[in-house]
Parts: C-alpha cells; sequence; structure tokens
C-alpha cells in the first residue's frame, strides 16, 4: 500500500503472520486515511482496509480501490483470509484495544492466536517516531497558524478581558486561519491559575501585574503543534521577574543538550538542572518535552523516567516551568527537530519576556 505499511510488515515477521489495527490513529498514520470506522489488516506481502459504507467511496479513492473491502461481514473475511494463506498468529495494539474487542475477536475467529504482548505497539512506535520530510513540513505549517495566532493574541490581551475569550480568540484565529482543528483543548490562564500546569480556562479576569500562560496548537493535515507562551501584562514584581529569566534559561539549555544519541533523561536533566540550582527544582514536576506528530503526546518523551534515546528525524518539545503554588508560574515550550549535530528549533517566535501595557 505504502512505505509505512511496508515496513510494518516487515516488523512483524519476528512475531505475527499478520497485524490487525482498530485505533484510528493508527489507522490514519498507515493510511493517511481519516475515519471513525475501520480496520487494517496487514501481513509482511500484502494489506487490507476495512470500513463500513460511509467512508468506502472516499478510501478507495485515497488508498486505491484494491485494497478496500466493506467491514459489512468483517469477522467472516478476516477468517476467510487467515485461512486462504495459513494465518494462525495475529499481532494485536495491545496499548489501544479495549477488552470488549479482544473478546469479540477470540469469540469470533477462534483459530487464531492473537499476540497481545507489546511487540506490535513497539514496531508502530519505531516507525512512527521518525519524521519524514512530508511530516515535518505539515507540522510547520501547523505550528505557523499558531504563532500568527500569539502574534494576533498580543493586541487582544489586556486588563479586564476573561481567560475563556483569551481562549476563544486564539481557537477562532487559528480555524479561520486555515487550521483543520486544535492540536487540544487550549490553555489560557491568568494570575494565580498560571500556577497550574494544566489549568482550565475560566472567568477569571486579567489584571495588572498578572502573568497570562497560553498553552495551544493546531491541526493541520492530521499533524499537531504545540507552544506555551507566557506573557506579562502591565508592572511585575522582581520575584515574576526572575522565575521567568530562569524557565528562560532552562528551555535554551534543554534545547542547546539536543542532538542525536542524547537521552531523554539527560535532555530534561540539562533544563531541570538550571531551575534546581535557582532553588525552583520542587516547582517544576512534569517532564520537559514529548514528541509531537499524529498526537499531540507520543514519543520520545524529556523526562527524569524517559528510556529514549532521541535519533535525527524526532520532533520533540522542550517546555520546562516553574509553577509556586497560589501565587504565580511560568512555562515556555518550543518544538525542535533533531539532527545529526544538534536541533533544528521549528518554533519562530519571540520568547523573551513580553510585557503588555
Amino acid at each position: 500500500m505504502n512505505d509505512r505499511v511496508t515496513k510494518l510488515g516487515s516488523a512483524i515477521l519476528p512475531f505475527a503472520d499478520a497485524a490487525l489495527i482498530f485505533s484510528e490513529v493508527s489507522r490514519f498514520y498507515f493510511t493517511g486515511f481519516p475515519a471513525s470506522d475501520g480496520c487494517l489488516l496487514v501481513t509482511p506481502k500484502e494489506s487490507v482496509f476495512y470500513t463500513d459504507s460511509r467512508y468506502t467511496e472516499a478510501a478507495e479513492k485515497k488508498i486505491g480501490a484494491d485494497f478496500v473491502r466493506d467491514s459489512k461481514e468483517l469477522y467472516k473475511e478476516l477468517a476467510a483470509f487467515f485461512a486462504d494463506r495459513g494465518i494462525k498468529t495475529v499481532a494485536l495494539e495491545n496499548d489501544r484495544l479495549t477488552l470488549a474487542q479482544y473478546e469479540e475477536l477470540c469469540e469470533k475467529l477462534p483459530g487464531i492466536s492473537f499476540c497481545v504482548t507489546d511487540a506490535l505497539a513497539k514496531a508502530i512506535e519505531e516507525i512512527r517516531i521518525v519524521k519524514t520530510d512530508d511530516e515535518i513540513q505539515k507540522i510547520i505549517k501547523a505550528q505557523r497558524i499558531a504563532e500568527k495566532a500569539f502574534e494576533h493574541i498580543l493586541g487582544f490581551i489586556k486588563p479586564g478581558k476573561t481567560e475563556n475569550e483569551v481562549r476563544l480568540e486564539l481557537e477562532y484565529f487559528m480555524l479561520s486561519h486555515g487550521a483543520d482543528g486544535l492540536s487540544f483543548e487550549t490553555i489560557a490562564v491568568t494570575g494565580v491559575k498560571t500556577s497550574m500546569p494544566h489549568g482550565v480556562p475560566g472567568d477569571n479576569v486579567i489584571k495588572s501585574g498578572d502573568f497570562v500562560t497560553m498553552d495551544y496548537g493546531a491541526l493541520v493535515d492530521g499533524y499537531h503543534s504545540d507552544m506555551t507562551r507566557t506573557v506579562a501584562v502591565g508592572d511585575i514584581t522582581d520575584e515574576q521577574r526572575r522565575v521567568y529569566d530562569t524557565v528562560l534559561e532552562a528551555q535554551l539549555a534543554g534545547l542547546k543538550s539536543l542532538h542525536d544519541g542524547i537521552s531523554g533523561f539527560d535532555a530534561d536533566k540539562a533544563a531541570r538542572d538550571v531551575i534546581a540550582n535557582a532553588g525552583y527544582g520542587c516547582c517544576f514536576g512534569h517532564g520537559t518535552g514529548h514528541g509531537v506528530g499524529v498526537e499531540i503526546h507520543e514519543a520520545p518523551t524529556l523526562s527524569p523516567r524517559s528510556k529514549h534515546i532521541l535519533k535525527t528525524g524526532h520532533v520533540v518539545t522542550v517546555e520546562p516551568g516553574i509553577y509556586i503554588p497560589g501565587k504565580f508560574g511560568v512555562r515556555i515550550e518550543d518544538m525542535a527537530l533533531i539532527t545529526d549535530d544538534g536541533c533544528s528549533i521549528l518554533t519562530d517566535c519571540p520568547k523573551e519576556l513580553t510585557v503588555l501595557r
């Protein structure tokens, strides 16, 4: 069907005769076709995409009529396919399949041994984790929309505006300037709520002396962008400025550390040590970054628990923060592409402290 499916077919050889993929995100990644229903069957020699009548015509145009089948009698079709080709072992995505789906498969296909280890999930991760030039361009396109939204929102934020008004303005701008959707639920918080890394926007009003933290992204052609900026409104305290400068230093250190071969643990440590050495180690609880692609959070991770080794072609965020409960918080986030000798920063947006007056 395509290079990705061919790679997957080869990857399953050591542990299965075939793979069945039901999750929407994996189906989209391997077929390029978005659908709420479907099943992708992959073997080392061939592949078939099963979907219902709502999608068959569009899927045939996108994927090719030879590869698409109606899923009205899915289990009968699968049983016949497996019997005809002598398939005995079928791998499943153990991290995405529900118990109900697994039980139904066992009931309807009693002659098949299902591999429910993490072998298929790991094989898919290894293929997805390295981004192609086309994927990178889609991520950049989504990021440019988010950056334009940031430029726009700077003229919108002022005392008296609510968090929800800022959120809606960001979202409307992205959706009206080329985004297919939002990467995730937009975070736009102010005042003491900036101490919550994933604070939920509400009716809190922006006041002079507040920080405003915005974490958001655009979705384009199935690919996400992710950025965070914290801005000041009016005069802020020396402590607020000191915290902001510390987070910026940590973020730059994290970016500087990135290169092919560094571990996600060490990349996290490069940023985390700056914050700890400034006396704010207990105020940085989350990981420094994560992969971005067809999902907003995917491999690899940058954290104290990361087992990943970063490689050329990985796209990651670098987003350290300091959060002081009951007072305020700061987070700054860029995306970066790992290269042989360092990284290419995909985010093109100012991050020195912006003070809005």
